[in-house]
């Protein structure tokens, strides 16, 4: 576990733009829809003939995953391309790196390869703030997941999807549903849909998959997901992490399935123009009813393209709030 600063501190440049891309938490509303907006730009760039814009061109982008990934990894990398960046892809799973100067020597060796920006992934809580505050002046850092602590492009694209669908965020009631215990995923979903402005958060799980205190966040806290899913707009599943469980918190996944577990007798317990999402990936049966997963109320797909999008997004905007700040620095000189 790493200490944190205000994100914030390291997060904006000056100017208040984008520097680093840490943490949902503590950004403004404006920002984070300027996030959606420029994400939207990007969308469609799939279905062009020539999939490339040049705003990274010439710049080296680490893709520095010290946890095991397979998805996010593969879309930072297709959109740093599709950025027109060069990328080196580290994957480096050995907990031997998971702590101070072992992990200072690593961001020493990249940034003598003169690297431009590091997208990280690292299971220990606070790795991509302590990553941004001791690396060299000017390179990017984007966080691709850390501990339990944040996941915030996955919480964008996931924010670009409901937007998507729904438009504005304020009259929705939003549930995020599973391991919340576990999950860096709903504490960043939990923070971008309160500054956006979302009716209600709801939390559905069972006790021993809830944090302490977690009604300080500003959610509603059910463990009847029959109770919770009650005329929600958007339902939010999480993947069971199995990985990340040190104790007997649940009794079998069968009974998760049974208690938790979203079924389509379930979803008619939400409003008829509902919509279903999961950050992936899939555990069918014990999070999800492959029925409801391949629905016509599921946008988990749609989460996959917009994935890419977003995350296009805040790689072009940290890059380019870091060259502002470059350039204000020789400008003073």
């Amino acid at each position: 576990m790493f200490e944190q600063q205000d994100p914030n501190l390291i997060q904006l440049n000056s100017a208040g733009q984008l520097k680093h891309f840490l943490t949902t938490e503590g950004l403004s509303r404006e920002m984070l829809t300027e996030i959606l907006d420029t994400a939207d730009s990007f969308v469609d760039m799939s279905a062009q003939q020539v999939k490339k814009v040049p705003l990274l061109r010439g710049k080296t982008v680490v893709n520095l995953f010290f946890e095991a990934s397979t998805r996010t990894a593969s879309t930072f990398e297709l959109a740093a391309k599709r950025l027109s960046a060069d990328v080196l892809n580290l994957n480096i799973k050995t907990s031997s790196t998971s702590k101070g100067e072992t992990l200072k020597d690593t961001l020493m060796t990249m940034e003598a390869m003169h690297s431009d920006m590091f997208v990280v992934r690292h299971s220990d809580s606070g790795a991509a703030h302590y990553i941004a505050s001791n690396v060299t002046p000017h390179v990017a850092v984007i966080n691709a997941g850390d501990g339990r602590h944040a996941h915030p492009t996955q919480a964008m694209l996931d924010m670009l999807t409901i937007r998507q669908h729904k438009g504005a965020f304020e009259p929705l009631t939003v549930a995020i549903v599973g391991d919340i215990l576990h999950s860096r995923v709903a504490r960043s979903q939990i923070h971008a849909l309160r500054t956006l402005g979302a009716k209600e958060i709801r939390v559905i799980a069972p006790t021993t998959l809830l944090p302490r205190h977690i009604e300080a966040l500003g959610v509603t806290v059910y463990t009847d997901m029959l109770q919770g899913l009650k005329d929600v707009d958007v339902v939010m599943m999480l993947r069971l992490q199995k990985e990340r469980m040190q104790s007997a918190l649940l009794p079998s996944e069968s009974e998760f399935y049974n208690l938790y577990g979203l079924t389509e007798e379930k979803l008619k317990l939400t409003h008829p123009d509902s919509i279903v999402m999961h950050p992936g990936p899939i555990n069918r049966g014990v999070e999800i009813e492959t029925s409801v997963a391949d629905g016509p109320k599921s946008m988990i797909l749609k989460q996959v393209t917009n994935g890419i999008a977003v995350r296009m997004a805040v790689m072009s905007m940290a890059m380019g709030g870091q060259m502002t700040e470059h350039q204000a620095e020789r400008g003073s000189e």
